[in-house]
């Protein structure tokens, strides 16, 4: 299997950025130039942005408006009647939470983090509460299914940005909770920072295709997470519906648009029902991606109320996983 110290080859963009070979995606979108006005219909401006894509030009000069500009009045409008993510509860959150329990974004820590992939560390984390998905075994319980934290303004987030940077973090990582309710935020945040560095979207990945593709451009690595191989466990152990379809359906997009890193936590008594479906379509659609295996689950939350979750995994559990995704060619952490 790969070590991480051997897989800067499948995060070519990502490895640019650090070596300061490339231009962060969120700064290149500040000198996109495109011209839209705010009267104009949801469906006009998006056509606008999808058209930037198409024939990409980046102006010398920072432009009077530009993709990011336009990526923010369109999130604006996604948050009036919100479906940032494919439960679409359509709420206003102006004046009220959605199912992620979000009105505005809320930090619950930011910090340099070096728990994470070797890659990545150290990694600018910024926590927000609440999460589109209800996990019963969510180990990050106290921040994603309760409302906690404070609201930063998001030039001061910038400001905070900048100083984590000096203080030597490889990238900015955005997650939670998820990430996902908070985009137009993070893209407000962007808008008043300059600094040269990589964006990690470090999320479950049931976002709506219009956030795909507000991230599109903006995100230079997607670390998702691919918990289930099957739609019923999906809904029973993190309440969401469709899953297969639409986690499917955005790595792809995810793949296309960045680079990726995908991790998938190993769960007693799911091995065969998730572990290895997901693997098997990992290898599959996205034979280029880096997977990273992880054997720390613990029952945690209610996972004690679920005769099949209510305990660690064991050694060989995990052990089979990674021997099945060895067998199937997949460049594991």
């Amino acid at each position: 299997m790969m070590m991480s110290s051997n897989i800067i080859n499948f995060l070519p963009n990502y490895i640019k950025i650090l070596e300061n070979k490339q231009t962060p995606g969120y700064i290149k979108c500040k000198f996109i130039p495109v011209t839209f006005d705010k009267s104009e219909s949801e469906k006009e401006l998006w056509e606008k942005h999808d058209k930037a894509f198409q024939k990409i030009k980046i102006n010398e000069r920072e432009p009077e408006e530009s993709l990011l500009d336009l990526k923010i009045e369109l999130a604006s409008r996604v948050f009036k009647k919100c479906h940032f993510c494919e439960r679409k509860c359509m709420a206003d959150r102006r004046e009220k939470s959605g199912n992620c329990k979000v009105t505005k974004s809320l930090v619950a820590s930011e910090f340099l983090h070096f728990g994470e992939e070797d890659v990545l560390i150290p990694s600018y984390t910024i926590f927000f509460a609440g999460c589109t998905f209800h996990c019963v075994f969510c180990q990050n319980w106290d921040i994603s299914q309760q409302i906690c934290g404070m609201y930063i303004e998001s030039s001061v987030l910038s400001d905070f940005i900048e100083k984590r940077s000096n203080q030597g973090a490889k990238n900015v990582n955005w997650v939670g909770g998820d990430p996902t309710p908070n985009i137009l935020y993070i893209l407000e945040t962007l808008k008043q920072c300059n600094t040269d560095i990589a964006q990690i979207w470090n999320s479950n990945m049931y976002c709506s295709k219009e956030t795909m593709k507000l991230l599109n451009g903006v995100i230079d690595l997607y670390l998702t997470d691919f918990k289930y191989g099957n739609n019923a466990c999906a809904k029973r152990l993190s309440k969401v519906d469709n899953y297969m379809k639409i986690i499917q359906r955005n790595h792809k997009l995810a793949y296309c648009n960045g680079d990726m890193i995908i991790r998938h936590l190993v769960m007693p008594n799911h091995v065969d029902c998730c572990s290895k479906l997901a693997l098997k379509w990992i290898a599959s659609n996205l034979p280029n991606a880096v997977v990273n295996i992880m054997a720390q689950y613990r029952p945690e939350y209610h996972a004690h109320d679920f005769s099949d979750i209510s305990r660690p995994v064991e050694f060989e559990e995990v052990k089979n996983v990674k021997e099945y995704a060895e067998k199937l060619g997949i460049r594991v952490i």
